[in-house]
């Protein structure tokens, strides 16, 4: 039976225990931990303990820490590198404890953004060589699934974005694993407990701006999808809207997956259960 999961992060004043009693109040049970406010309270366990949240997975940076970073496991920083591998072997442990057999985070960066730039246009940064990045988040993925794997848990990483915005600052992309030629690579040098969180969003910026066949690109990801995050944008910013059952990437989405989140930011608990409710009838649909 596919999980079905609405991520925290677009209530980004709440905390996450917040986040979570309004779902719960809504009768929204699967939710993906993302994002939110710092709090010096232990959230996961927190949350762990409310019932009715049986269905809980963690995204990425998540808890919030109060001395905030960018997670990025092809950093060149020994401090940010150091921090990355941390903060991801222990939401692995969190994942084991509260029964979620999966745990996802982004791919790498050539640069080390800053936390100001989140969401935005990044700052121009010194760029690691496309090969020396590869190579490292390769390393260290590889590492990390040794340890996932221990105790039972899959990996799933997501396809970073990359928008004209970017493309001007510099001249270049900075971003991991953007178009299905970089992903095929990655994947096919990895265990299969390590999949693709395919962010359709992520995915048409990405193929706007590096002038990518968008129906193409995601088909020839098919093999190494083991998750979905779900929205819709105009092709040109990650936005997070609403999708629709005649969203572009409905005609291609596996329907055999344990993995669905819908990252779509907006606040109205009415249309977010609506999303739910669409993305069932395409995944049942026969």
């Amino acid at each position: 039976m596919p999980t079905i999961y609405i991520t925290t992060s677009g209530f980004k004043n709440l905390t996450a225990i917040q986040t979570v009693k309004l779902y719960l109040k809504n009768d929204i049970t699967g939710i993906e931990l993302s994002g939110g406010k710092y709090t010096s309270e232990n959230q996961i366990d927190k949350i762990s303990r409310i019932k009715k949240t049986k269905l809980i997975s963690i995204h990425n940076y998540f808890p919030p820490e109060k001395d905030p970073f960018i997670l990025n496991l092809a950093s060149f920083d020994n401090k940010i590198l150091s921090r990355s591998i941390k903060k991801i072997k222990q939401n692995i442990n969190y994942s084991k404890k509260i029964n979620c057999k999966f745990y996802s985070f982004h791919a790498g960066f050539r640069i080390d953004p800053m936390i100001k730039d989140l969401g935005k246009k990044f700052t121009k940064n010194l760029l690691s060589t496309k090969d020396d990045a590869i190579n490292n988040f390769l390393e260290q993925v590889k590492k990390i699934n040794k340890y996932a794997k221990k105790i039972g848990i899959k990996l799933l990483i997501e396809n970073n974005v990359f928008s004209n915005e970017n493309y001007k600052v510099f001249n270049d992309n900075p971003f991991l694993l953007t178009n299905a030629q970089d992903i095929n690579g990655f994947f096919s040098c990895m265990d299969k407990n390590v999949r693709l969180l395919m962010d359709t969003g992520h995915l048409k910026v990405s193929a706007k701006t590096e002038k990518k066949n968008l129906i193409k690109s995601l088909k020839s990801c098919g093999k190494y999808i083991g998750g979905y995050q779900l929205s819709d944008n105009d092709g040109l910013t990650d936005s997070n809207k609403l999708f629709s059952n005649k969203s572009w990437f409905v005609p291609y989405l596996k329907k055999d997956l344990d993995y669905y989140s819908i990252e779509v930011y907006d606040k109205n608990l009415f249309k977010l259960k609506s999303q739910i409710s669409i993305l069932k009838k395409i995944i049942y649909e026969k």
